[in-house]
């Protein structure tokens, strides 16, 4: 079940960005055969990114392995690899000859820098490829260094987001014109398309560009992380006048107080700045009167754009998550849960991470492939035959 159920995708095994694309279209539907080495040897069990997938092992570097992955090729929708720039066209597995061996091909190719770029045959990392696309840079308090915001951002959101929604889209148009082409997905264009809407603030004036000093980065006080008294936070996101106005009543204040810590950013009242500072230090001693708990049966369910900071543990006990399903376990690993939902082609709960190779005698069986080269194959994975 799933919208991508009937398109066939071969995942050349990495880590990080491509795996996770790669889930993503599995939990859509798609049948994803991922393509491991012959020395992997790492436990799936944990890898999430590896659910709901055909596990198979090839040998890339020898003459039958290559033709082995040219039968899965031929007959497939869509590719996935995120090797450097090079290595597929000196296995003989690039772009030029799949797309002449399946004209319809979708070939997504997944890097940090890009498949061309001064950069793009070096070596690099989520971290690199943020500071780089300039998203790094806002990420963090005033006149501190930035802040990692793990490898969300990055590889996940700027990575394999953009190569799943690019293959996707690929796909789409294939559809149409019966003809594949080459997704170039790279990390550094992805973190930077998702500053778009900060370049517009910038150009109109609205946003500095310094760390720290605008109204979504955790200079303003309406918008930002609280400590509460059982030293648990909270986060506030009342940006509209009338949200911060329901705050402040809900948190006690009286008339005057109200109309001092009236939020007019959002009626053009840029020069509210010089008084977040001050209106923060107040908030910070109001929100350590409450425990967490506390405010979230005083906040929890209004208006005023709160919700409180919770673990993984909590998050996935939340009755709000709980009612969306968001978390799923598998396999006795509990993890999120395909998003986004269709009112439609539902999805179905995915298959537990398959161990490396589980499905290659199936796959290899299915290829015109002649027993020789079968076992062949199955010899250097290590599987009876």
């Amino acid at each position: 079940m799933g919208p991508l159920t009937g398109f066939k995708v071969i995942e050349f095994s990495g880590i990080g960005p491509g795996p996770f694309a790669g889930m993503m279209l599995a939990d859509m539907g798609a049948e994803v055969i991922c393509i491991s080495r012959p020395d992997d040897k790492s436990e799936t069990k944990f890898q999430v990114s590896e659910r709901g997938k055909k596990s198979i092992i090839l040998d890339l570097k020898s003459a039958v392995g290559i033709k082995a992955s040219k039968a899965l090729i031929a007959d497939a929708d869509a590719l996935i690899e995120g090797f450097r720039p090079g290595v597929m066209e000196r296995l003989g597995l690039g772009p030029e000859p799949c797309l002449a061996l399946n004209p319809r091909l979708v070939y997504g190719r997944m890097t940090g820098w890009g498949q061309h770029g001064p950069l793009s045959t070096r070596a690099g990392h989520d971290i690199n490829y943020l500071a780089l696309s300039g998203a790094l840079h806002g990420i963090g308090r005033r006149g501190n260094k930035p802040v990692l915001p793990v490898n969300y951002l990055g590889d996940f959101g700027g990575g394999a987001m953009y190569l799943a929604f690019g293959i996707t889209c690929a796909l789409l148009e294939a559809t149409r014109s019966g003809k594949g082409q080459v997704v170039d997905a790279a990390i550094v264009d992805g973190a930077a398309s998702l500053t778009a809407c900060t370049y517009g603030l910038h150009a109109e004036g609205v946003w500095r560009d310094e760390r720290g000093n605008n109204f979504l980065d955790g200079a303003a006080h309406f918008y930002d992380v609280y400590e509460t008294a059982d030293h648990q936070f909270i986060t506030i996101g009342a940006l509209e006048p009338k949200f911060y106005k329901e705050l402040m009543v809900l948190m006690g204040l009286d008339a005057d107080e109200i109309a001092s810590f009236h939020c007019r950013y959002f009626e053009g009242g840029v020069e509210d700045r010089d008084t977040w500072p001050q209106l923060k230090a107040t908030l910070e001693s109001a929100f350590k009167t409450k425990t967490r708990d506390e405010w979230c049966r005083l906040l929890e369910g209004t208006d005023v754009c709160f919700a409180p900071v919770l673990s993984m543990r909590e998050a996935s006990s939340h009755p709000h998550n709980k009612a969306r399903k968001n978390f799923v376990e598998i396999d006795n690993v509990k993890q999120p849960a395909p998003a986004p939902r269709f009112s439609r082609t539902g999805c179905d709960l995915p298959g537990a991470p398959q161990p490396r190779g589980a499905q290659t005698t199936t796959v290899l069986s299915e290829l015109a492939l002649t027993e020789r080269e079968i076992h062949s194959l199955l010899k250097t994975a290590n599987i009876e035959s």
